[in-house]
């Protein structure tokens, strides 16, 4: 998989546009033939349906239509968990949280100006994309970080389709925890995924720690326990919306592209009366779709799946955030929440979509593969603080993992800690290795693996292009700023 084969075709019209667009299309054409009262409903959500997790657009100031060229602020804000609640300050892009889903179509040319108007440093790290390392947003390595008051301009070619991020790299977990981040959707040009429903939508989970007078949790406010463990909020997100609604038929199939930008949460989700057909994850289409009761997404992860709500018409049906073991205290006295209600409409029920995608995935050759192994380890400093890392060093001490243009390598990841950990890994697509060595089934690319608890997780990469160095680390963020992050310098 290279960026560099890829066409270009005009930038999509999101979804919700394209909502509106065909309901005032048919609204226009009341009492033409196939439009009319007495006509069957089209086998489509209400319009309207998910207007209550709508996300803000970015202003495209670039007429070309490859070229998506925005500006992007990250500056303080204020939000409401909930109308009339007290307002809590946080960090935003552009006013709001999450910030703006940037979309687009594989191949295009992405354009950010972006402006620092926190009172700290900060930057920009865009989850998932194989993009150039001077564009990956890591301070030291990629870039500068970027000073108060200062600017960067972020410039490349998105090449592979599927549902990313954008997050900052500096002070990762208190930024993010304040609100800092959004999504990125690229679609396909290969009509690879012309058969999914279009009722579709972008749920981005996250959660955010609020105290009674509205303020933010102090993100060091859990001490050793919470760096361990991870700190989490107190109000579950969608969209930066406490407990959001969607207004459905029942019995028709709606898309959901799905990423946890929590700082530190496992999302394990569960639709009661219905199943989640995943059909992709972190890197786009799976080799064939999945059935799956429950849902999981560590920090990081992503996931695009088939729902068809199946409740009567006229009542609730609720997504729900389970309990999902990590180690120590992850499930004690921890009942589950209310994420998001799905209203049932009086409609009469639609016709559920079948699952038809498939997609060509070759595993990786791993007859010549370098060996590498990763331990993510717990120490004490000189001082006996709890500290972080990799192969028993904190990033400050760790020597960067050599790798070369066209070498693969397999990385045994052992995990040595109470706590799980989500592996990601910056800049290329990875696929994971059964205990046997062989890929897991079915075949998919992956940017990000959850490493249970005292256990060993493989994965086999190719370093195809694009040397510079990279990074890898644990997405529960206070665990990455508590030292287990890495270097990858790959060389020509």
């Amino acid at each position: 998989m290279t960026a560099s084969s890829l066409k270009k075709r005009r930038k999509p019209i999101p979804c919700r546009r394209a909502n509106r667009l065909a309901a005032a299309l048919c609204a226009g054409l009341t009492g033409l033939s196939g439009c009319s009262d007495e006509a069957p409903l089209p086998n489509r959500e209400p319009p309207g349906w998910a207007d209550d997790v709508a996300l803000k657009a970015p202003v495209d100031l670039n007429a070309d239509p490859h070229i998506l060229e925005i500006n992007l602020t990250a500056t303080p804000s204020t939000f409401e968990v909930w109308s009339g609640s007290k307002p809590t300050p946080v960090y935003s892009f552009d006013g709001s949280v999450p910030g703006p889903l940037i979309e687009l179509s594989a191949g295009d040319r992405l354009i950010v100006h972006f402006k620092n108007e926190l009172p700290e440093p900060t930057t920009i790290h865009w989850h998932g994309l194989r993009i150039n390392a001077d564009m990956d947003g890591v301070p030291e390595h990629s870039q500068p970080e970027v000073p108060p008051g200062g600017t960067f301009d972020y410039d490349f070619i998105v090449p592979d389709a599927g549902l990313f991020w954008y997050h900052p790299h500096f002070n990762s977990s208190a930024q993010v925890g304040a609100g800092l981040y959004g999504p990125l959707l690229v679609r396909p040009v290969d009509g690879s995924e012309d058969a999914a429903p279009k009722d579709e939508v972008v749920l981005v989970l996250s959660d955010i720690g609020i105290n009674d007078d509205g303020s933010l949790v102090d993100p060091k406010s859990g001490g050793e326990l919470g760096a361990l463990f991870g700190s989490e909020g107190n109000f579950l997100l969608v969209n930066g919306r406490w407990l959001p609604t969607l207004k459905v038929r029942s019995g028709i199939t709606q898309r959901w592209r799905l990423v946890n930008a929590a700082r530190n949460r496992y999302f394990q989700l569960a639709l009661p009366g219905a199943k989640f057909t995943r059909i992709g994850n972190d890197a786009g289409l799976l080799e064939k779709p999945v059935e799956e009761s429950k849902l999981l997404l560590t920090p990081g992860q992503r996931a695009d799946v088939l729902v068809t709500p199946s409740a009567e018409q006229g009542t609730l049906q609720f997504l729900m955030w389970l309990p999902f073991d990590r180690g120590p205290t992850s499930t004690d006295h921890r009942p589950e929440q209310l994420v998001m209600r799905l209203h049932l409409t009086q409609d009469p029920p639609g016709q559920p979509t079948a699952a038809t995608f498939a997609r060509e995935i070759k595993p990786i050759d791993i007859t010549q593969a370098t060996q590498v192994n990763v331990g993510l380890t717990q120490m004490k400093d000189q001082d006996g603080n709890i500290v972080l890392g990799i192969n028993g060093q904190t990033y400050a001490n760790l020597p960067p993992f050599p790798a070369k243009i066209g070498e693969t390598q397999v990385w045994s990841i052992g995990n040595q800690m109470d706590w799980s950990h989500p592996f990601h890994l910056h800049g290329f697509f990875f696929q994971v290795l059964d205990e046997n060595g062989a890929p897991e089934q079915p075949l998919a690319w992956n940017d990000t693996i959850d490493v249970p608890f005292h256990s060993t997780r493989k994965i086999a990469v190719r370093f195809d292009e694009r040397p510079g160095m990279w990074m890898f680390h644990c997405h529960i963020l206070d665990h990455a700023d508590a030292g287990m992050m890495g270097m990858i310098h790959l060389m020509p």
